[in-house]
């Protein structure tokens, strides 16, 4: 008994011990951010530092002076990301729901083409993405940030698997059919809440994608009035002489903060929805 005893214990220290480890490797980098962000360039470049320096007022100078319009990113950045996980995130809710209650012919084929096209890396067909958007003149515009996700296949994918577990039978459903609930009231008030935890975790994952989006939005986009926060963090390098680090620290610190707010809102929806769960069980 007493063995065993130790060894539960001694499990519990090294699962704790690795969990410490886990958060160490998280939280030290976003640390030496936020130090880097007080410092100036030439306390950057001396080495590390784990104290704080007296550069974050400079630094904001930096930021918001010499017509660096950062506030002007965060609009657009948040319109992007906000328009974006709302739209992917419903429409690949109706997609899974689609594939997963209605039985058709043809669901596994799409079923198989949606996989398919999971597992294709987003640089094979860039290129011609963009041609396509030349030639539809949307380059300089957001709808090419938005409207291409909206039935994302990884989202698609994570809902659909979710619905299988959480919704493993119809009885449900052909009982708001027998109160006369049309399909678009069934799915908006029944199915969405009931996959809450499941949609906030992917409104999570697609905001986050979104707000950090670089690549996309610097071929895109050449007007600077309708730049992102990352792209105008960007535009802070100049050349190796001028190169502002603290205000490129700072930036980068201070893009951080929509996400931990959104993530910070959507998490009680995951929480209550594994609560609720496990109160059912």
């Amino acid at each position: 008994m007493t063995s065993t005893r130790n060894n539960f214990f001694g499990k519990r220290f090294f699962i704790h011990l690795f969990m410490v480890f886990l958060v160490v490797i998280a939280v030290v980098p976003i640390y030496i951010l936020i130090i880097n962000a007080t410092r100036s360039t030439e306390q950057i470049n001396t080495g590390l530092s784990l104290l704080p320096g007296g550069y974050t007022m400079y630094n904001w100078k930096v930021l918001t002076g010499r017509g660096f319009q950062i506030w002007q990113g965060f609009v657009n950045s948040a319109f992007i990301s906000v328009s974006a996980t709302v739209l992917s995130v419903y429409f690949s809710a109706m997609t899974a729901y689609g594939l997963h209650v209605y039985k058709f012919k043809g669901r596994r084929v799409i079923w198989t083409v949606i996989l398919i096209i999971m597992m294709l890396p987003g640089t094979v067909t860039f290129i011609g993405f963009y041609q396509l958007m030349a030639r539809l003149k949307l380059l300089n515009n957001y709808v090419p940030l938005i409207i291409p996700g909206i039935a994302a296949a990884a989202t698609v994918l994570f809902i659909r698997q979710y619905m299988i577990s959480s919704l493993s039978s119809s009885e449900l459903i052909d009982s708001a059919r027998i109160d006369g609930a049309g399909e678009y009231k069934i799915f908006n008030r029944i199915i969405l809440p009931i996959a809450a935890p499941a949609l906030a975790a992917q409104a999570i994952f697609t905001f986050v994608g979104s707000w950090n989006n670089f690549i996309t939005p610097f071929v895109l986009i050449s007007n600077m009035r309708r730049y992102t926060l990352p792209m105008l963090i960007q535009t802070l390098r100049g050349d190796i002489y001028r190169t502002e680090q603290g205000g490129i620290y700072l930036g980068i610190a201070v893009s951080l903060i929509p996400i931990l707010i959104f993530y910070s809102f959507m998490s009680r929806f995951i929480i209550s929805g594994i609560t609720m769960g496990s109160v059912k069980e």
